[in-house]
């Protein structure tokens, strides 16, 4: 029987791509989903500046096609589960939501870059990704390993559950990895905000297939750095948190803690949607 579900793992051939396609391949086979692999082609530098020709152009794009192909085989062969391959001209953000649609994919997984205080304020191609497409994306550090995914940390900020997409797709995925949850605040109870939110929203919105779950809340103005020490304490194996929307002058004075986040972890980074 076909897989029902599809992970589309970014591929463009870095150490932080290719492990974040191992992690994508071996929760791909916990799930039981199909791995789809995309590389966003473009030419290489030396190409762009020589003025290569037409022909030339599309010799390179068959060659990045055909490694792709060969990957999804390998990946396929090792863990046995079924792959596709999808190698584009076209930048990432522009084709993912149609690769997206045309195979009803449930999660974008892509590498997580190095921290910088540029990565922070400018973001990156992963975090750009985060901000516009409507399924969950979990970033991947260069050194994380699929081994033992059992504890995940779901961060929140002061805000309503209800407004979270995938919330039940969140709570099914832990429950496939036989995950315990732990539901973290660091500026409300977080006891308040599920129940408010198990009274109200509909029951594809909740959580509700947690076996293992616990709360805990502590009062800071120091969200990231709270964050990361409850990543510490608690031996998290994932985190999870849910991007803030602001509007054009609120974003001069903010800086997305998800975007933070998003670079220089030692653990995946799992977004759901707020939209």
């Amino acid at each position: 029987m076909p897989p029902s579900t599809s992970i589309i793992a970014a591929v463009n051939f870095t150490p932080a791509a290719s492990n974040a396609v191992t992690y994508a391949a071996a929760l791909a086979k916990a799930k039981g989903s199909r791995l789809i692999l995309f590389n966003s082609f473009t030419l290489s530098i030396h190409s762009s500046n020589s003025g290569i020709s037409g022909d030339n152009a599309q010799l390179e794009l068959d060659k990045a096609a055909e490694r792709l192909m060969h990957l999804a085989d390998d990946i396929a062969l090792l863990y046995k589960i079924e792959t596709q391959s999808f190698c584009l001209c076209s930048s990432l953000e522009d084709a993912l939501p149609s690769l997206i649609e045309k195979n009803q994919a449930e999660l974008v997984v892509m590498g997580m870059a190095d921290r910088s205080a540029g990565q922070d304020l400018l973001g990156n191609p992963t975090t750009s990704v985060i901000k516009n497409i409507s399924i969950p994306v979990l970033a991947v550090p260069r050194n994380a390993r699929f081994i033992n995914a059992k504890k995940i940390l779901f961060a929140f900020e002061n805000r309503s559950l209800s407004s979270i997409q995938k919330l039940g797709w969140f709570g099914q995925t832990a429950a496939a990895l036989k995950a315990e949850v732990e539901f973290f605040s660091v500026d409300q109870r977080v006891e308040q905000m599920m129940e408010q939110h198990d009274e109200s929203a509909p029951k594809n919105q909740q959580p509700a297939q947690l076996a293992r779950y616990s709360y805990k809340t502590i009062r800071s103005n120091a969200v990231v750095s709270e964050i990361k020490k409850e990543i510490e304490n608690y031996n998290a194996d994932i985190l999870v948190m849910v991007p803030q929307k602001y509007g054009f002058w609120d974003s001069l004075v903010h800086i997305s803690k998800t975007r933070i986040m998003a670079s220089g972890l030692s653990i995946p980074l799992l977004s759901l949607p707020n939209f």
